[in-house]
């Protein structure tokens, strides 16, 4: 009876010592900051710790990683604003274990029945991008350290340095913490930030040319949590000639005779408010904007080029459904809330692109993501000084030259923009008469009667003709009961009929193909033509060519500088 008793009192002990252990969410977090939102969150300032709250297990969202800032250098490729990788994730609960598994969306079955989907998704394999310890859970809720998650190198910085010759770098934990002032929560959105800092024994004169001490890299990395499109938006079949980009996957419930690769076009989801109507307002326009750190004249170039898109969008029967601004005061450009024109900087000239972040699963884009290298305008800059001797005392005024670059500037905005709404390059558009701003476009330099070169109309103003073509067949709202299919067969066939032609990468750059009307960075219909009229240009610019083409107070040596663009 004694060894009973004693037996009782020690599990009445236990029992009562683990309920006073016990916590709810609300007191394990109670001295922490709170950010309700998509994926509510937690930090705890005394720790350095995110704690993550999760009840919706098995509803899926998008996961994007990215470079909130970035290395600047262009050779190495780690720009500010870079975006990663995109997957479409799911919250998996497996005892003390939360894993956050990526769908396999490049294979489906488009079927209604749900044994044929099952046997498709466990054909191929998927992939767990973490797994979190639960740190406390209370009913169908549970508290996860993110912490690691959020601090891991996402973006693979130390592979790119390493690809790049600039040495071998590690992640360093003690120079590396979660950066608050980027991290935020909002209704459909979920953002986190964090300072990481790479070291190493450098070897590259790159990273030594941008970092104040090459053997510590800190850069910021971002993490978005995304909501997923609900089924209000309806995919748009992909049609080759179109001139539009596509999401591909193969579906394995396609009847034998059609192939099993499907195509989705990347697109916004944009409506008419009345798709009857010729011209309509759209039900929420697309609306992009632009980075403040942009200075003037450069600010208002770029506002002009990208608001070009306003004129293909009116062409498709939408009123005013393009906007650009500028980015709203304490706004963030990874927000994927927000389409952005970054004006980007690096230590030398680089490429300007033009990302998204898109539902894998039916090709919509949530996010235009717009990089601009700000040293392009200074390289158009010198071409111009190249050409002209704006300095002598009989040349033209140096005026001249900010006018070239600005226009190249406006028509770069626009092209890169163009990515950012769907759509691919079309190296065709200089040997139609500049029907496109998806072309990479060649100055127009000509000599003009008394034998000066005419920069007057080195770029062209606006959009073309096929960029109309393909936000029609893109955007084009169809009235209920119409024939879709066959409305977007008439507007490429009509486009055809007018002689507008489309030929993109796979058939213009020399390492696919070299279609006789599709060179990059050319003019005119027959390029050995255009070869001899160019170098007429050029032997006038060369005679001409001197100390007037420098502003006084020049080095003469650089002059040389002139003559590499």
């Amino acid at each position: 009876m004694v060894w009973r008793s004693v037996c009782v009192l020690l599990v009445v002990s236990v029992c009562a010592f683990a309920e006073e252990e016990a916590q709810t969410v609300a007191e394990f977090t109670g001295e922490m900051t709170a950010y309700p939102g998509f994926v509510p969150f937690y930090w705890d300032d005394s720790a350095g710790k995110v704690y993550l709250e999760i009840s919706a297990f098995e509803e899926e969202f998008l996961y994007v990683s990215s470079l909130s800032s970035g290395v600047g250098s262009n050779d190495i490729g780690l720009d500010r604003g870079q975006l990663g990788g995109q997957h479409v994730v799911r919250c998996e609960r497996v005892g003390p274990k939360v894993l956050l598994r990526e769908t396999n969306y490049d294979y489906r079955a488009l079927s209604d029945n749900a044994a044929e989907r099952a046997a498709v998704r466990q054909a191929f394999a998927e992939s767990v991008l973490w797994g979190f310890e639960v740190v406390l859970a209370e009913g169908d809720r549970v508290l996860v350290d993110a912490t690691d998650f959020l601090l891991r190198d996402a973006h693979d910085v130390s592979g790119r340095l390493k690809r790049s010759d600039q040495g071998s770098y590690k992640l360093e934990g003690s120079r590396s913490a979660i950066s608050l002032d980027r991290t935020k929560n909002f209704e459909d959105n979920s953002e986190f930030d964090a300072v990481l800092t790479f070291t190493g024994e450098p070897s590259g004169a790159w990273i030594r040319s941008v970092t104040p001490d090459a053997r510590a890299v800190t850069v910021h990395q971002h993490h978005s949590f995304i909501e997923l499109p609900d089924a209000g938006y309806v995919p748009r079949e992909s049609d080759p000639r179109s001139g539009v980009f596509a999401t591909s996957f193969y579906d394995y419930a396609t009847p034998i005779g059609a192939p099993l690769e499907k195509r989705y076009i990347n697109r916004h989801h944009l409506e008419k408010k009345d798709p009857s109507a010729e011209m309509s307002d759209a039900v929420e326009p697309i609306v992009y904007y632009l980075d403040p750190g942009t200075p003037e004249p450069i600010r208002s170039a770029l506002l002009d080029g990208a608001r070009w898109w306003n004129q293909a969008f009116e062409a498709a029967g939408y009123r005013d459904a393009f906007q650009v601004r500028m980015l709203p005061e304490g706004a963030d450009p990874m927000d994927v809330r927000y389409n952005v024109i970054q004006w980007v900087h690096r230590s030398t000239r680089g490429w300007s692109y033009g990302s998204s972040i898109d539902d894998p699963r039916t090709g919509e884009i949530l996010k235009g993501h717009v990089t601009l290298g700000s040293l392009r305008v200074r390289q158009d800059y010198l071409i111009a000084q190249g050409l002209v001797g704006a300095f002598s005392e009989d040349g033209g005024n140096s005026e001249e030259l900010e006018a070239l670059a600005l226009a190249r500037l406006r028509q770069l905005s626009a092209h890169e923009v163009g990515h950012t709404i769907g759509l691919a390059h079309n190296f065709a558009s200089s040997a139609d008469g500049r029907t496109s701003v998806m072309d990479y476009p060649h100055p127009l330099a000509q000599l003009a009667s008394d034998g000066s070169i005419d920069l007057s109309d080195a770029y062209d103003v606006g959009i073309g003709e096929w960029d109309k073509v393909a936000v029609a067949y893109a955007y084009q709202d169809f009235p209920e009961g119409a024939d879709e299919r066959a409305g977007l067969d008439a507007i490429i066939e009509d486009a055809l009929d007018r002689g507008l032609q489309f030929i993109s990468d796979a058939d213009a750059r020399p390492f696919g193909g070299a279609h006789p009307q599709a060179h990059l960075w050319d003019n005119g219909v027959h390029a050995a033509e255009e070869l001899e009229r160019l170098l007429d240009v050029r032997a006038t610019a060369l005679g001409r060519f001197g100390e007037g083409n420098i502003p006084p107070g020049t080095t003469m040596s650089s002059l040389e500088e002139l003559l590499v663009p």
